[in-house]
């Protein structure tokens, strides 16, 4: 009788183990485009990442490269103080976007030109996204206004 109990457990226990390891991979094939990863232009111009691939992108709109095309369209250049990346943008911007500020965009890498499918940009006058002051202060651009 003990032999079935141990057996009866031993079963109970691999099944768990097996829906737990299904189950876990089901979550991470179902999230795998929802996972955006956050670079820095000095990253994305050290390891360009493949045409297919939807990042974020992070730092200061470089002064002078905000370019309004027809429409809607518009291309500016996002720097972090040691590269630039080229960026082309289809919408609505936010209100606060502008010239050295700060901004985050979601998009991908085509031919050496980021395009953007959405635009985040700070929203008072001291934040900034977290991975973009990081980037910033490794390059040794930022100062913390705070300090």
């Amino acid at each position: 009788m003990k032999s079935l109990k141990k057996k009866r457990r031993i079963q109970v226990i691999a099944l768990a183990t097996i829906a737990l390891v299904i189950s876990t991979a089901l979550i991470g094939y179902a999230m795998r485009d929802g996972i955006n990863f956050f670079r820095s232009p000095s990253q994305v111009a050290e390891e360009p990442p493949q045409p297919t691939e939807v990042f974020r992108i992070g730092g200061l709109v470089e002064e002078g490269s905000i370019i309004r095309g027809q429409g809607m369209e518009m291309s500016f250049r996002v720097t972090d103080g040691g590269a630039t990346i080229p960026v082309v943008f289809t919408g609505v911007v936010p209100d606060l976007f502008a010239e050295n500020q700060g901004m985050v965009a979601t998009g991908s890498l085509v031919d050496g030109v980021f395009v953007a499918s959405e635009i985040l940009a700070k929203h008072d006058e001291t934040y900034m996204p977290k991975e973009v002051v990081d980037a910033l202060k490794e390059q040794g651009v930022y100062v913390d206004p705070n300090t």
